[in-house]
């Protein structure tokens, strides 16, 4: 059987379908398995042990947008795939879909596109109370003669391949800072895909500080996204200034990629950070795991992976505004994220620490 799967845009989103490659090669173990994806999510499936074929989409604009499209399109048919998967549901991917003329070809009842698939499957629109990993799980179940089980994170997990390169770069960084084997790494990444996600910098500050005081072996390194940067540094160069003479704790470590960040974080002690790509990236690893929840819940999006690695979440509860779509704060004052309180994103680190122990 020839299978290819299709999810465009983000990180996270890409992160949480690499449970269904393990699953898709334990039940078709001899299919030829490819992978659809954007450059920016490119590095989450490149070398994952169970895809054959990775194939990158380019990003164009304008005309050449559809001319790559087309010839995108063109190559999908000439794979001549038995079965293509819509993960992402998006005008694109669907149209992408519908191209391959694959004889079954599965995604989501959406209006408009619906009729670009042999078999669509139900996605309410209103929020559930339901992990994405198993919601995109409904696809799978729609391939005739799956087996029905439950997705279960102990045994399909998510994954990221290890880049031994990027490994090779982050250890000559590390070495470059003087860190060793006896200093604590904390990884505190400080940026989110929209402002709905983002924490007031204050509290990451406060934060940063707290925790770099705690110990004189601990080395903090703030991670972010390239347009948050400059927030990045100012929380820095705040924690810096309350530290004092300990202000070497925290490291400037500069911009990295995903491969590296993911080497990063395999090599920390904690990974904090709120619901983004880079808190998915960290799922992939056995490090203990911080989230902070916004808009966002944990039920829906917290890491999926064996629940013998602690990963703690941290919300707001109570709070009747909370999920939302992210488009508009009806109390104006982004409150699941500016009442939550510095001292409870501690207070779980430390749990989160202890039990790794």
């Amino acid at each position: 059987m020839n299978i290819l799967l299709i999810r465009l845009r983000l990180i996270g989103d890409v992160v949480f379908t690499t449970p269904m490659l393990r699953a898709l090669k334990r039940i078709y173990p001899e299919a030829h398995l490819a992978y659809l994806v954007e450059p920016p999510a490119a590095p989450v499936v490149t070398g994952n042990p169970h895809l054959d074929e990775v194939i990158v989409a380019p990003q164009a604009t304008g005309a050449a947008r559809i001319v790559a499209d087309v010839q995108l399109g063109r190559r999908l048919r000439r794979g001549r795939y038995d079965l293509v998967i819509d993960l992402h549901g998006g005008p694109r991917s669907a149209w992408l879909t519908w191209f391959s003329g694959a004889p079954q070809r599965i995604g989501y009842e959406i209006t408009g596109r619906t009729w670009m698939y042999t078999r669509a499957v139900p996605r309410p629109r209103a929020l559930r109370p339901r992990h994405s990993v198993r919601n995109q799980w409904d696809l799978l179940e729609a391939i005739d003669g799956w087996p029905a089980a439950e997705p279960d994170p102990s045994k399909d997990s998510v994954e990221m391949a290890r880049d031994a390169q990027a490994e090779a770069r982050i250890a000559r960084r590390l070495d470059g800072f003087g860190i060793t084997s006896a200093h604590e790494l904390i990884v505190v990444h400080v940026s989110a895909g929209n402002p709905f996600r983002r924490w007031p910098e204050p509290a990451f500050t406060r934060l940063v500080s707290a925790l770099a005081a705690e110990s004189p072996s601990r080395r903090i390194v703030l991670g972010s996204g390239p347009s948050d940067r400059d927030a990045a540094n100012r929380i820095a160069e705040e924690a810096k200034r309350a530290l004092g003479p300990a202000s070497g704790r925290v490291l400037d470590f500069g911009e990295f990629d995903l491969a590296e960040l993911r080497a990063l974080i395999e090599r920390s002690r904690l990974f904090i950070g709120g619901d983004s790509g880079p808190l998915h990236i960290a799922a992939t690893t056995t490090t203990p795991i911080v989230g902070i929840y916004g808009p966002t819940e944990p039920v829906r999006s917290a890491p999926w992976r064996d629940p013998r690695f602690r990963a703690e979440s941290v919300e707001v509860a109570g709070l009747p505004c909370r999920p939302c779509d992210q488009r508009v704060c009806e109390p104006g004052d982004f409150r699941c994220l500016t009442t939550l309180k510095p001292e409870e994103v501690l207070l779980a680190a430390k749990r989160a620490m202890n039990a790794h122990a």
